[in-house]
């Protein structure tokens, strides 16, 4: 591990250098973030999640640049050209760019007009010029005339001094104080500018708002970056960046005109050429890429914390449940779930056609509540949702079974992915989307984790996003929340074994065929015995994994197996069990932890061992709370302007919040309609799954947009 990579992190990111250096090593001796975070607070100085997260990924970037930067040593040592002073340069380059600046005269090159031009033999002529030594008209006329050979197909001394510019204007390109100092206008000063192709107006009505559009580029959000990223790519938009040319060219005769001779004409006449075909392509090209990468992290951003706070959401808990996935002409698949989530039975009810088909309906689902004693009717709201959802509040049920809207994003996908033909190898893709429907109501998390991330329909420009990076920062995501809340090792599916701790895919499937082979578990010791889970994989693990009802009541809390015999210390000096400490606070205001700091276990983990007994395995998640749609309002038709509604947050970008308001489109609070104050992030405000009032301020009937405020509800 590099001392310097260590310093460069600590600097950057504000966390003192011993911190950072043991983070670094518990990272390669293969601990994960949630580890870390939860049971290496001693080591790390207490670091959390976030600040993990920041070094790993800091450190994975520099390694990758230090990976670029042996490649180019070899490539350049390989060519005989690597001087000592080349060689510092590139040792002390600190981003890929200067890196690559630094490589581009030693790059392998495509023919290039320099490269016709030297192999014609101007190189000679080019450099005389370079040097400017202040040439008159005359002088240079006659050197020139020592290159003209018709063989080469240098007919004149015009075409000799035009090789030798195009020689010049490619030195001046792989210059790297000038690349640097060029980039550096780019980056501050570049307009990015969209307009319309001719003839796509109807077509890319969707990209409007882009259509006459320009902003400077270092200003520019995230959500306007991609989305004319995207016009460009679906042939909508043409996109331009541009900086001012004579700015430009100033800043490179400042750098590479010595003179006011015929010779200092030439570069002059060759500096607007370099940067015209050359430079500016270039750095237009690596400002293009950086505008993305930028846009990408923001955009990634958001999505992991919609994600986050979807896979948080409040679950119902263990209830017996009925799940309806609407459906209009193909009818609306009903399964019954016990309150483990087990299939129980499922039915198909029609909703339109004959006043028969409606009553066998009701029939149905009043049948079905009865027989299999469901507590809570799960309707998931796409198409036909609302008509669903009416329909079944409007029926005599037995008792007060109460019926919620839950998201469908994502069902789909579910249904008809491998996960779901294993599952449930003898149903179709209806009856499976139905119990994912209900599931994810009884526990969403649980439930989530089957779906790839990004189908779950939470993000922004996610498909056009680094694909890597998003998948990255949504795993990382997905892992830190099944951690939070803990995983009870005997009922977990694979999908959700895979995100805990040390697992992953093939542990996590070794773990369901040992419970399958070998019964439940009854104890975490018994995690030694399953093959192929080394002992590292075991520590990871095994403070994430809980063992309800198990004979040690630690074995259903966050506290770490290596932690046990401290509370064990705790209960025996106390003159008490674990249970009588789980059980009374008294007993528990008695604990000095001072008494019990070890060379490894400090305060920090015993103050989070302290807390534990108090509420051991306890749900972090927020309870469980009903909602309902406004009565009557089904159909965008049904807004007006200055309707007062509740609707759910479903979606978070930059520039607002989209809420479900129960009219099958959601609606948009631009960020300015949020709160009173000024609001910069609209994650200050509000949240995904979020209840919330609003106000309808527009319709627009055409695209199908409906604009909301919260702060006038």
């Amino acid at each position: 591990m590099s001392e310097k990579h260590i310093q460069k992190i600590s600097t950057e990111l504000s966390i003192p250098l011993h911190k950072v250096q043991a983070t670094t090593g518990l990272l390669d001796d293969g601990a994960t973030v949630p580890f870390i975070s939860r049971y290496r607070k001693e080591v790390t100085g207490n670091l959390d999640e976030v600040a993990i997260t920041g070094i790993r990924d800091r450190l994975t970037q520099l390694r990758e640049i230090d990976k670029r930067r042996a490649t180019i040593l070899a490539s350049i040592k390989e060519q005989g050209k690597l001087t000592d002073k080349l060689k510092k340069s590139i040792e002390a380059a600190e981003t890929l760019a200067v890196l690559e600046d630094l490589y581009l005269p030693y790059k392998p090159k495509r023919r290039t007009k320099a490269t016709v031009a030297k192999e014609k033999g101007l190189e000679p002529l080019a450099k005389l010029i370079f040097e400017q030594q202040g040439m008159s008209a005359q002088e240079l006329e006659d050197e020139a005339k020592k290159f003209v050979d018709k063989k080469k197909k240098v007919e004149d001394t015009e075409q000799a001094l035009a090789g030798s510019r195009d020689i010049i204007a490619e030195w001046i390109n792989e210059n790297s104080k000038a690349r640097a100092e060029l980039r550096e206008v780019y980056q501050d000063e570049a307009i990015l500018s969209s307009k319309v192709i001719r003839g796509k107006d109807v077509e890319g009505v969707k990209f409007r708002d882009y259509f006459k559009w320009e902003e400077r580029a270092s200003a520019a959000p995230s959500h306007r970056i991609l989305a004319v990223r995207r016009g460009e790519k679906e042939k909508i938009l043409m996109v331009r960046m541009h900086i001012s040319e004579d700015k430009a060219v100033a800043i490179l005769e400042r750098m590479f005109v010595k003179g006011k001779g015929a010779d200092s004409r030439q570069v002059i006449i060759a500096i607007p050429d370099s940067f015209k075909r050359l430079l500016a392509p270039s750095l237009e090209t690596e400002l293009r890429l950086e505008l993305k990468k930028r846009a990408d992290e923001t955009a990634i951003e958001i999505f992991a914390n919609n994600l986050r706070e979807l896979l948080m959401a409040s679950p119902l808990g263990e209830k017996n449940v009925m799940a309806v996935d609407p459906g209009l002409r193909t009818g609306c698949k009903i399964v019954c779930l016990d309150q483990q989530g087990k299939l129980l039975i499922n039915e198909t009810m029609y909703l339109v056609g004959s006043e028969d088909k409606r009553a066998q309906a009701e029939e149905t689902v009043r049948r079905l509540c009865k027989d299999y004693n469901i507590e809570i009717i799960a309707v998931g709201n796409g198409t036909a949702s609302r008509e669903t959802h009416q329909f079944i509040k409007k029926i005599d049920l037995p008792g007060d079974i109460p019926v919620v809207m839950v998201s469908e994003s994502g069902a789909s996908i579910y249904s008809a992915s491998e996960v779901a033909r294993e599952e449930f190898p003898d149903y179709d893709v209806t009856v499976r989307g139905a119990v994912s429907i209900g599931r994810r109501l009884m526990d969403p998390l649980a439930e989530l984790v089957k779906i790839d991330p990004k189908n779950i329909g939470v993000g922004q420009y996610q498909h056009d996003v680094d694909q890597k990076l998003l998948r990255q920062s949504l795993d990382d995501v997905v892992i830190s929340c099944v951690n939070q809340v803990g995983v009870e090792i005997n009922t977990a599916s694979k999908q959700l074994l895979m995100y805990v701790s040390g697992l992953g895919p093939t542990r996590a499937q070794t773990i369901v065929e040992h419970r399958n082979e070998h019964g439940p578990f009854k104890s975490r010791a018994e995690f030694d015995d399953i093959k192929g889970l080394g002992a590292k994989a075991v520590e990871q693990a095994a403070g994430f994994l809980r063992i309800r009802d198990a004979k040690n009541p630690l074995d259903t809390s966050a506290v770490h197996p290596e932690a046990y015999p401290i509370v064990d210390r705790m209960a025996r000096d106390l003159g008490c069990s674990i249970e009588d400490l789980m059980a009374d606070e008294n007993l528990r205001k008695k604990i000095d932890l001072q008494k019990y700091t070890t060379d490894t276990i400090g305060l920090p983990t015993l103050v989070d061992i302290k807390e534990e007994l108090a509420k051991p395995g306890r749900d972090p998640r927020e309870p469980f709370q009903l909602f309902t749609f406004k009565e009557g309002v089904e159909t965008i038709d049904d807004l007006e302007q200055g309707m007062k509604l509740t609707g759910v947050v479903t979606n978070i970008t930059a520039f607002g919040a989209f809420v479900d308001i129960g009219v099958h489109h959601d609606g948009l609070i631009h960020i300015s309609e949020l709160s009173h104050r000024f609001v910069k992030d609209p994650h200050q405000v509000v949240k995904v799954h979020q209840k919330i009032n609003v106000v309808v301020l527009d319709i627009d009937m055409e695209r199908k947009r409906i604009a909301l405020s919260a702060k006038q509800a």
